[in-house]
């Protein structure tokens, strides 16, 4: 089983769900001398070309309104800068975008249009992120009186209606829906880590985030410490799942702490998703962590429909990117 003791090696790559190719890509970049940023950038680049799931790069999660919104950010676990961008629209590769960010700018963050005007003068082509699939998408959700949705304390009924809403006078406070409306058919994010053969450590995030999200809603994947961090003192984690909930948690970095502190990999990603459990017992949520022995580990939250994690861990002591899995608890 996954990070049952995993033996460790240098470098690695760990990337969430059973991406292969996004794997397979990252592993090359290193093979071929580049950097452990260079291997981030590429791994979930290729993700963002090849639509993994339809939940990472152009053409799916169609917002409230139709389009597709894309969220990224990308971390140097050496001088621990961060760049990031949130609700970008109109341009493909925002892994790339991001990494700009951090080389361009002496920002973190840069999120919707002015992300994407940003991206036109780095050089990024602005194109059209809608396809046949999200515009089919959109129309059986407004068919299905756009259910579901993420709207609540409203008139007309949300669970019934379209809207527009209004908000209602009286404000009630329930515990959340008992289950999170994503699920392992709805992934949403590419999360990865990759470790060079010095210990140094990269991670990094891409997504187009939930699907009939309200437009300009912003999930874990571009925040540092929730969607990924990287410390090439500690190690590297990368998360995916419900990020409305797990961005509050801090999930990535809060594993790393561990890892620092000496605790396995396997058992840093347990912890954190027992503490989000705690509050939100039916989140849909995993985490993978590597430390930088090149040990790794993952766990997720076992809810109806998901009871196993499938990740894709590369390194020496495989003789090709090899998926794992990991029963959730």
């Amino acid at each position: 089983p996954a990070g049952a003791a995993s033996a460790a090696a240098l470098p690695v790559v760990i990337n969430t769900w059973a991406f292969r190719t996004a794997a397979e890509t990252a592993w090359r970049v290193l093979e071929s001398g580049g950097s452990e940023l260079d291997a981030v950038e590429r791994g979930c680049g290729q993700c963002e070309i090849d639509q993994c799931d339809g939940s990472v790069g152009y053409g799916g999660s169609p917002d409230e309104s139709g389009e597709t919104t894309l969220d990224a950010m990308i971390m140097d676990g050496n001088t621990m800068e961060v760049g990031a961008v949130a609700d970008l629209r109109h341009v493909k590769n925002a892994i790339g975008v991001a990494r700009k960010v951090i080389e361009y700018t002496k920002h973190t963050l840069l999120v919707g249009e002015s992300a994407s005007l940003f991206a036109v003068r780095m050089g990024f082509p602005y194109e059209d992120l809608t396809t046949q699939k999200s515009v089919s998408l959109y129309s059986e959700w407004l068919n299905q009186s756009c259910q579901p949705n993420y709207w609540k304390n409203v008139v007309p009924d949300s669970s019934k209606s379209c809207g527009p809403y209004k908000r209602r006078e009286e404000v009630t406070y329930r515990e959340e829906q008992t289950s999170s409306q994503r699920n392992v058919h709805n992934h949403d994010t590419i999360g990865m880590v990759v470790i060079g053969v010095s210990g140094t450590v990269a991670s990094g995030t891409s997504t187009n985030g939930a699907i009939h999200k309200l437009p300009g809603r912003v999930g874990d994947s571009p925040i540092a410490g929730a969607g990924s961090y990287a410390d090439s003192t500690a190690g590297g984690a990368a998360a995916t799942g419900d990020g409305d909930i797990m961005m509050r948690f801090l999930p990535s970095y809060q594993a790393v702490e561990y890892m620092r502190m000496g605790t396995d990999p396997t058992v840093a990603c347990q912890k954190v998703i027992s503490r989000i459990q705690k509050y939100a017992p039916m989140f849909f949520g995993a985490i993978i962590c590597a430390n930088t022995t090149g040990s790794y580990g993952a766990a997720c939250n076992k809810i109806p429909g998901f009871t196993q994690f499938h990740f894709m861990v590369s390194s020496p002591l495989l003789s090709r990117p090899t998926e794992q899995v990991v029963d959730c608890i």
